[in-house]
C-alpha cells in the first residue's frame, strides 16, 4: 500500500471512530408514564402502552425507554417525581389515566411534551386551550369517566332496584375525578330516588375503614369513583365486598371481571393504547399542539353474573341483554 493511500485510510477511519463511538452514545429518548396505581394492578393497561408504541416502531429498550413510575396511590410523591422528570429533560410524559399529574406537568414545564389520558374536561383543567387545537404542549384523550356517572348510578340502580341507600367512594387525593363527581352525583342520586352517603380513601386501610363504616351504618350498596388507584386495589376491594355482602358498581370491566358486581366506562386498556400511539407520533416530531384531544367513544357495561349469584340478585335478560358481556 502507497503511503498516500494509507495516510487517506487512515484518515478516513479517524474520522468515523467519533461519529461510531456518539451513536453509541447517543441515550435513548425516555418517555416516563406517570399513574396512581400499581405495576401489578395495571399491567394489562401499560401492556397496551407498550404494544402502542411498539405498533408505531418504538421498542423498549431497544430506541427509546418507556420509563413506568406507579404512585401506588401516594400522590404527594408527585412533585418530586414531576421535577426528577423535567430536570432530566424526558422526551415525553405520558399520564394515562391520572389528571392530577397532568394537571401537574403542565405546571411544571412549557416545554418538555405531555400526553394526558383524563375523565375530566381537559379545557377546564387548564391541559389545553381547545380540544381541536390544544395550543401548547400537552395533548392527549378524553375518556368521559367524569360524564357517564349518571348513567353508570342509574344501570346500577336498574340491577339493585331494592337497594336505597348508597355508599359513594372517592380518593379525595384525586381533585380531579373527585370534585366533579361529588358536585354531579346528588342530583344524578336524587333523580332515581337514592340517598349517598360519601366514603374517603387513599390508602388500603382508609378502604378497610370505608367498608367498615359502610356495615356499621347499614348502607345497601357501594358506588366507587373511577380511580387509578382504586383499579390496582380491585383484589382487595373484591374481598371485602364478598365477606361483607355488598353489591359494588365500578368504573372499569377490571374490576368487574376480578370480582366486583357491574361496571360501566370506558375500556381503561384502550384509553393506555391511544396515549402509547399518541406518544409515538410526539416522539415522531409531531408537536402536541398540532395533535386533537381524542375523545374515546368505546363504553362498556359489564356484568359478573357469578357474583349476583352469590349475592341473591336476579339479574333480568334484558339487563344481560344491555350488557356489553356478562361474566358467567
Amino acid at each position: 500500500m502507497r503511503r498516500r493511500d494509507f495516510i487517506t485510510l487512515l484518515g478516513g477511519a479517524a474520522a468515523t471512530w467519533p461519529l461510531a463511538a456518539r451513536a453509541q452514545q447517543q441515550p435513548l429518548p425516555v418517555v416516563a408514564v406517570l399513574n396512581a396505581g400499581t405495576a401489578e394492578g395495571m399491567a394489562h393497561s401499560a401492556a397496551s402502552f407498550r404494544n402502542a408504541l411498539g405498533e408505531a416502531g418504538y421498542i423498549d429498550g431497544r430506541n427509546v425507554t418507556v420509563e413506568h413510575r406507579w404512585l401506588e396511590g401516594r400522590s404527594e410523591r408527585l412533585p418530586v417525581v414531576i421535577a426528577d422528570l423535567v430536570r432530566r429533560r424526558v422526551a415525553v410524559i405520558a399520564t394515562p389515566g391520572y389528571s392530577q399529574a397532568a394537571v401537574a406537568a403542565k405546571a411544571a414545564t412549557a416545554t418538555i411534551p405531555i400526553v394526558f389520558g383524563t375523565g375530566d374536561d381537559p379545557v377546564r383543567l387548564g391541559l389545553v386551550t381547545s380540544l381541536a387545537r390544544p395550543g401548547g404542549n400537552a395533548t392527549g384523550t378524553n375518556f368521559f369517566f367524569v360524564e357517564v356517572v349518571r348513567k353508570r348510578l342509574g344501570l346500577f340502580h336498574d340491577l339493585i332496584p331494592k337497594a336505597t341507600r348508597i355508599a359513594v367512594l372517592v380518593n379525595p387525593t384525586n381533585a380531579p375525578f373527585t370534585e366533579p363527581i361529588l358536585r354531579d352525583l346528588p342530583d344524578a342520586a336524587g333523580s332515581v330516588g337514592l340517598q349517598i352517603q360519601v366514603l374517603n380513601a387513599s390508602t388500603s386501610r382508609e378502604i378497610e375503614a370505608a367498608f367498615a363504616t359502610l356495615v356499621r351504618d347499614q348502607l345497601d350498596a357501594l358506588f366507587i369513583s373511577p380511580d387509578s388507584f382504586f383499579t390496582s386495589r380491585r383484589s382487595q376491594f373484591v374481598t371485602l365486598a364478598a365477606r361483607d355482602r355488598i353489591p359494588t358498581s365500578a368504573a372499569n370491566r377490571e374490576m368487574t371481571e376480578a370480582g366486583l358486581l357491574m361496571s360501566y366506562g370506558a375500556d381503561v386498556p384502550d384509553m393506555f393504547r391511544q396515549v402509547g400511539l399518541y406518544s409515538a407520533k410526539v416522539l415522531k416530531g409531531t408537536k402536541p399542539a398540532d395533535l386533537p384531544v381524542l375523545q374515546s367513544t368505546k363504553f362498556e357495561f359489564v356484568i359478573n353474573l357469578q357474583t349476583a349469584r352469590a349475592l341473591g340478585i336476579e339479574v333480568p335478560n334484558s339487563m344481560q341483554l344491555l350488557a356489553d358481556e356478562v361474566i358467567e
